[in-house]
């Protein structure tokens, strides 16, 4: 049996533990991760004591509730200790029937026997650094052989969330320089105090050229932003910190590389040869939102604030 529970509704204490002993655990299900993450209260569905749970967050659009992945949560789904597709399109029929989605994406674990569109992310498992970076491929292990003069003039740093945040805006490309960027910036200070968001620089001259906010939790790492001066590019400033990275945690931690559907973020990303997870999502355009509404106002489901 799934029921629904609203935000006050849900005992933290069991769906943490369900999380923890789920095949599918990620540290973008917790309730550290989507509190911050969320504009407003999320809800789940749950089947029977816990066994499995689904993470279910909204926004805001049109003055109703409309469910949307959170800005920086790449996957949701289905929890459970065993992955199970019957179990999976319960929770897939019971969404589709009692919410209006406009995205929401299960995670790289869930099978489906429905069809939905797959979209790409890349992980790479734990193993010795040594066995890890003998895999990259030719290109980026020639990007990572700095010459003489730039070893002389950089350097790799763990930076404040201030210094991070002053460079972060100047170099942010392809956000709205309002909403987007203040929530990302909302977001990441929250991390950052909280403990789960570490800045790593890469200086030249004195001056960062790159940065990489990664975020750490689940026995993952997750590498949240990439952020690069564009008149530094062919310094290779942003293997250097990912591969530090990787250096430090990937003994013991998966590492998350959160992305891949852009042809360049790809083949970047496929240099240091991880393996390709992908993951579905379901996704309505505003048209079939409107049409979906008109069919669950006729059965009696509010969606208003």
């Amino acid at each position: 049996m799934i029921r629904r529970l609203k935000y006050h509704e849900i005992d933290f204490v069991k769906y943490a533990q369900c999380l923890d002993n789920s095949e599918q655990r990620k540290y973008s299900a917790t309730k550290e991760f989507l509190d911050t993450t969320s504009t407003m209260p999320w809800e789940i569905l749950v089947y029977k004591d816990y066994e499995a749970v689904m993470p279910v967050p909204f926004v805001r659009k049109y003055g109703m509730k409309i469910v949307h992945n959170p800005k920086l949560c790449q996957q949701l789904g289905v929890f459970s200790t065993k992955d199970d597709v019957d179990l999976n399109e319960a929770f897939l029929e019971y969404l589709e029937k009692n919410y209006m989605i406009r995205a929401y994406s299960f995670n790289d674990v869930n099978q489906l026997r429905t069809k939905i569109r797959i979209k790409k992310n890349f992980l790479l498992y734990p193993d010795t650094y040594e066995k890890i970076r003998a895999n990259y491929s030719p290109k980026r292990k020639r990007k990572l052989r700095l010459s003489e003069e730039v070893l002389k003039e950089s350097e790799v740093k763990t930076i404040s969330f201030d210094k991070a945040e002053t460079f972060i805006e100047v170099n942010t490309i392809g956000l709205s320089k309002d909403n987007d960027l203040y929530e990302f910036r909302r977001i990441f200070e929250s991390f950052y105090k909280l403990g789960y968001l570490k800045f790593t620089a890469f200086y030249y001259q004195n001056k960062i050229v790159n940065v990489i906010a990664t975020y750490t939790d689940c026995n993952m790492v997750a590498l949240l932003g990439n952020f690069n001066d564009k008149d530094y590019v062919k310094l290779s400033g942003a293997s250097v910190l990912i591969d530090t990275v990787i250096k430090e945690n990937i003994e013991t931690h998966i590492f998350d590389f959160e992305g891949g559907e852009l042809p360049n973020i790809e083949e970047f990303f496929r240099g240091f040869r991880p393996e390709l997870r992908p993951y579905g999502i379901i996704e309505n355009s505003k048209k079939n939102l409107f049409k979906k509404l008109g069919y669950l106002i006729m059965r009696g489901k509010s969606f208003l604030w």
